[in-house]
């Protein structure tokens, strides 16, 4: 059962007791006129106006009735920055407190179940494409049937994020992630009814639902990380939610091969083998959203970093979805980011997609090994996100990482395109290592990048828009590789995927990097304007003053 919130485990921050209210001062103010008191009582920070205790009625009424100077734009973001990090003192104002934060034990909970039922959805994407020739003879259907199966995970992200990352925005994350959790289990029930051979559609029905499901499942690593996870374990935490993605990918490339071996010949036992495989994964997609339901919360009791007790002192009336959205497409970087970020998954969604078809051209019979190849992509990329995840947090040098790991994973797919035809399946699997390793270990690091150069604006937001990108390029990608394969062979199909990936490497070079989530942590802001703690959370009259260079001088 959840427990409640003062009963979890949790890690505050020493001497940096609970406060909401926040006023901000300008940097260069005189000493004189601003000054902040720590008090033993509840109202902890008071702070003096022109030498006038803020506890004092003439401070109070000459703060709240005063003239009141709207603030621009970038003076309300920066209006909601804090100063500094716990235990770092601040140049401009003495003394500041900031919010008390803490580290709940239950981080890791939600994670585990995130990624679970992360795992459980990509394994329903590939189950299909992995063993595509014995769905094509099993359903009588074309291989471009088959692909479609796959193909409908990108389809349905594409129209959908929008109001999925609304959701996420407006409702929050527990119901986003019972919706994930909720409709994947809906969809892999489903496919239990289609295992007659005139029953295709049925099973694309519930491979629909699963790409439903994907919607709110994708964009959440990211937002769980930072919601949760304090300043030096949040690109951990994120390459981590990643991971559970990927090992789902990695275990559809391994048991439908094993669990549904070729049997064309014999029609009663592959459907008896398919159906093992359907009941098994509803099973265990059913046990995952009762524990999504039982234990996933919305966050914790106390924020886990100053950035994020910035974000939650916000009012909510602040929030506008659709200036966000206008927000994220009119940073430059960002949309370069989007661009790259987009070659780079799409062009891995298409090679998963297509690795069967790839594979079997040069290797007959090998289905079992296509499978493990695959396995062995996915799982150096593992290896790859944890490792980027982990120098993250130790050097935070997002866009050095980003460029470096893609132009390694062009160097990848260069080489797997021009060994595959060697004869020797060894080979493939050691430059498929190598590949994965790169591409796979990008994912996390498209995710934090973005959340940097986008902050404050939501998590949710820039990392639906970054899957939404890959889904089209996905789609994109998959259609002219599947076609160039078809007609002119893999080599041809592989050498335009290192056409746009060549092009993603310069394009991500041009990016400007701004880290405005970590100079925040770190109590660096662009502005002049600081953030002040005026009132703790016990202080019933809590209020946030805002006042600009023009208002402070009025008062």
């Amino acid at each position: 059962m959840a427990l409640p919130d003062d009963e979890e485990g949790t890690t505050v921050a020493n001497g940096h007791p609970p406060a909401n209210g926040y006023l901000p001062v300008p940097g260069d103010a005189p000493a004189g006129k601003v000054s902040a008191e720590t008090q033993n009582g509840p109202k902890a920070g008071c702070l003096a106006l022109n030498g006038v205790s803020r506890d004092s009625p003439k401070a109070a009424s000459g703060a709240l009735d005063g003239p009141k100077t709207p603030l621009a734009p970038e003076e309300e973001t920066q209006a909601r920055l804090l100063p500094k990090d716990p235990g770092e003192e601040t140049p401009a104002v003495e003394g500041t407190l900031v919010p008390r934060t803490a580290l709940s034990a239950r981080r890791f909970l939600v994670l585990l179940i995130f990624s679970l039922y992360s795992l459980v959805n990509a394994f329903q994407w590939i189950q299909y494409s992995i063993i595509s020739n014995v769905f094509e003879s099993f359903y009588n259907v074309s291989s471009l049937h088959i692909d479609w199966l796959s193909m409908v995970y990108m389809l349905a992200y594409v129209p959908l994020i929008f109001p999925a990352t609304w959701l996420l925005d407006t409702r929050g994350l527990r119901l986003t992630a019972l919706l994930g959790s909720g409709l994947n289990c809906l969809g892999a029930w489903i496919k239990c009814g289609s295992v007659q051979q005139h029953l295709f559609w049925v099973t694309m029905l519930g491979q629909c639902l699963c790409s439903v499901a994907q919607v709110f499942i994708l964009g959440l690593p990211s937002h769980i990380a930072s919601v949760w996870f304090g300043p030096k374990e949040v690109s951990t935490a994120c390459a981590t939610a990643v991971l559970g993605n990927q090992l789902g990918t990695a275990v559809g490339f391994l048991l439908p091969p094993v669990l549904v071996p070729n049997t064309q010949n014999n029609t009663q036992l592959l459907a008896c083998n398919i159906s093992t495989m359907f009941y098994g994964t509803s099973a265990v997609a059913t046990l995952l959203f009762i524990l999504t339901v039982i234990a996933f919360k919305e966050k914790p009791q106390y924020p886990p970093s100053q950035a994020q007790a910035v974000l939650q002192d916000s009012p909510p009336g602040e929030y506008s979805y659709v200036k966000s959205i206008r927000n994220l497409f009119k940073n430059i970087p960002f949309v370069l980011l989007l661009i790259t970020y987009g070659i780079m998954t799409g062009a891995f969604y298409s090679v998963s997609t297509l690795l069967n078809q790839i594979i079997l051209t040069y290797y007959e019979g090998e289905e079992v090994n296509a499978g493990r190849i695959g396995l062995t992509l996915v799982l150096a990329g593992m290896v790859g996100s944890i490792l980027c995840g982990l120098w993250l947090d130790y050097t935070k040098t997002y866009k050095h990482t980003t460029l470096t790991v893609y132009i390694l994973s062009f160097v990848g797919m260069v080489i797997f395109t021009f060994t595959l035809n060697l004869g020797h399946i060894i080979i493939v699997f050691v430059t498929g290592g190598l590949l994965g390793f790169f591409m796979t270990g990008y994912l996390p690091l498209g995710f934090e990048f973005a959340v940097e150069i986008t902050y404050p604006e939501s998590e949710g937001t820039s990392s639906g828009l970054l899957n939404a990108a890959a889904q089209i390029f996905g789609i994109l990608f998959t259609l002219a590789q599947g076609k160039l394969t078809s007609d002119y062979g893999p080599r041809t199909g592989n050498v335009f995927l290192c056409v746009w990936m060549f092009v993603g490497i310069i394009l991500t070079a041009l990016i400007k990097s701004d880290l405005k989530r970590h100079n925040i942590n770190k109590g660096i802001t662009n502005g002049d304007i600081k953030a002040v703690p005026v009132d703790s959370p016990t202080d019933e009259e809590s209020k946030t003053i805002l006042m600009s260079k023009q208002s402070e001088s009025a008062i």
